[in-house]
């Protein structure tokens, strides 16, 4: 997909990998690192289009967790 330059994303795509789990057995991650972005679908069409700039490998071994963090209008 390309967008226009004009056009902001509605959220960054952050990735953190899982390191370990704490006392209690939940588990703990790194601190997030961004990966991409996800932009609204042209015209009237729902939803969003997630564009990656990589692919972290721990995200194919399910060692982590992504998360979508909204764009500040500012």
């Amino acid at each position: 997909m390309t967008a226009n330059r004009n056009e902001r994303p509605l959220y960054r795509v952050t990735f953190s990998r899982i390191t370990g789990k704490d006392r209690d057995g939940k588990e703990v991650l790194a601190r997030p690192k961004e990966i991409g972005a996800a932009w609204a679908r042209r015209g009237d069409k729902k939803g969003a289009i997630i564009s990656l700039d990589l692919i972290p490998t721990d995200l194919v071994n399910r060692n982590g967790v992504l998360f979508l963090v909204p764009v500040d209008a500012d």
